[in-house]
C-alpha cells in the first residue's frame, strides 16, 4: 500500500514475481510490509488493506507460500514522516488484519526490537500470535531514557533508541527465547546486523556477525 497508487500498484506486481519464485524455489516464506497510506489515518488504511491484500493471500495460498509481515512501523527518517510506511506494528493491528484475512498463510515476521522501543510488551504477543509467526528476527535495541524524555514518543524514533546487536541492547533474550521454546516455534531464526558500531567495514560487519553467534549460542537447545 502507498499513497502514490502507481508506486503501489508496482510494488504489488513485484511481490506477485516473489511469490511465484519462492514457489518454483520450493521455498515456503516470502517476508514483507503491508506498507501504508499516509494521506489516510489508520482506519482508512484498513479500508484500503480490504480492498488490496485478499487477492495477494490467496494468490500466496495457491503457491504454498506463507507471507510473513514484519512488524516494524518503517519510520526511521525523515522521507518516512511522519506515520511510517507499515500499518502492521502492533497486536491491535494485527488482530484486525488477521480477521479480515483468516488464512493460515498469513503472518508474522516478529521482531521483538520493533515492539521495545515503541514501549510495549515483546513477549505476551509471542503467545497470542503463536500460529501466526512464520519468521522470526534477532536484532536487539537500546532506549535512552534521557532521551526519550528529552524528545517523547512523537520524535523521530532515532532520536531516543538505536538498534544494536543481540545482548548489546535491552531485549530480555533468555525470555523472548523461553516464549519461543513454549510455543514449539521451529523457524528460521536470522541476525539482523544494524547497530552502528559495526557498519564502517566489510570486516566489522562480519565481527558483528560472530560476535552474535557466540552470544546466541548461550541459548542453543
Amino acid at each position: 500500500m502507498h499513497e502514490d497508487d502507481d508506486k503501489g500498484a508496482y510494488y504489488r506486481s513485484h511481490l506477485s514475481h516473489v511469490i511465484r519464485a519462492a514457489n518454483l524455489l520450493k521455498l515456503s516464506r516470502v517476508n514483507t510490509f503491508i506498507g501504508r497510506d499516509q494521506g489516510l489515518n489508520m482506519e482508512d488504511n484498513i479500508e484500503k488493506f480490504k480492498d488490496l491484500w485478499p487477492s495477494i493471500i490467496y494468490f500466496a495460498e495457491e503457491m504454498g507460500v506463507n507471507i510473513g509481515i514484519e512488524n516494524c512501523p518503517m519510520y526511521f527518517s525523515n522521507d518516512e514522516w511522519p506515520k511510517g510506511q507499515n500499518i502492521a506494528y502492533s497486536p491491535a493491528v494485527w488482530r484486525q488484519l488477521f480477521e479480515i484475512i483468516n488464512s493460515a498463510n498469513f503472518g508474522l515476521n516478529y521482531d521483538p526490537s520493533h515492539l521495545l522501543w515503541m514501549q510495549m510488551d515483546y513477549i505476551k504477543p509471542i503467545y497470542e500470535f503463536q500460529e501466526r509467526i512464520f519468521h522470526v528476527h534477532i536484532k536487539d535495541a537500546r532506549v535512552y531514557k534521557d532521551k526519550l524524555n528529552d524528545y517523547g514518543v512523537l520524535a523521530n524514533p532515532l532520536k531516543f533508541h538505536s538498534p544494536k546487536l543481540p545482548g548489546l541492547g535491552d531485549v530480555d533474550w533468555g525470555a523472548y527465547f523461553s516464549a519461543l521454546n513454549d510455543i514449539g516455534y521451529n523457524g528460521p531464526a536470522c541476525i539482523e546486523v544494524e547497530d552502528k558500531t559495526y557498519e564502517n567495514s566489510l570486516a566489522d560487519r562480519k565481527k558483528a556477525l560472530i560476535q552474535s553467534i557466540t552470544y546466541l549460542k548461550n541459548f542453543q537447545a
